[in-house]
């Protein structure tokens, strides 16, 4: 049986129509299935990392804490990453990650919530009690021989008017009181009385023998 040349060319065109299809189906999903979004959240930060989107349309990216917002709206490419640090905060708070993806219909864009307790405080350590303080070490006795006090100089200051020098030719003053060279001067006048009498008297003798 000889199949005719228009029916070859029509199941051709259909094998190629569906091989095509096929294709594009694959070609389309691919780039969606490897999206890759990747978050995390702890008491004090959130982590956000997401990959292999289209680089060629507008992705945005929203993270808000209890409905304020911690990162605004931003536009992305095929990738972002981020890590933001959380408000201090005393209770848990509700972290919200919204991704619009802009390639075909968005159904791979997510919107998801988290919580982020609130972190441990540290334990404060004990005060520690200040170390004794050491004694001041006791002064050591000198064993050296203790310098002689200066010796008050026998010169006479130089501010003591000097006592004047008797001038040699001045007579000598009467001397007052007892001396030590009172008796020899008294001795001296006693024998120039007695040389004197006895001359006199040698004198009148002879005068009389002569008469």
């Amino acid at each position: 049986m000889t199949i005719p040349r228009r029916s070859w060319r029509g199941a051709g065109a259909l094998v190629a129509a569906a091989v095509v299809g096929l294709t594009g189906g694959v070609i389309s999903a691919g780039p969606a299935v490897a999206h890759t979004p990747t978050w995390a959240v702890t008491c004090s930060e959130v982590t956000v990392d997401l990959t292999n989107y289209t680089s060629d349309v507008p992705n945005t990216v929203t993270v808000s804490v209890d409905g304020k917002d911690l990162l605004p709206t931003e536009t992305f490419g095929r990738e972002f990453h981020k890590k933001l640090a959380l408000p201090d905060h005393d209770k848990p708070v509700t972290v919200r990650l919204v991704v619009k993806d802009a390639d075909g219909d968005g159904k791979h864009s997510i919107d998801q919530t988290k919580t982020a307790e609130v972190c441990e405080e540290e334990p404060t350590p004990p005060p520690t009690e200040p170390a004794p303080s050491e004694p001041a070490p006791s002064p050591t006795p000198s064993t050296g021989t203790p310098e002689p006090s200066a010796t008050p100089s026998d010169e006479p200051s130089e501010s003591a008017p000097a006592a004047p020098a008797p001038s040699p030719s001045s007579p000598d003053l009467a001397e007052t009181g007892s001396s030590s060279s009172t008796p020899v001067i008294g001795g001296a006048a006693v024998a120039v009385l007695l040389a004197g009498g006895g001359i006199l008297w040698a004198v009148r003798k002879r005068r009389t023998a002569q008469g």
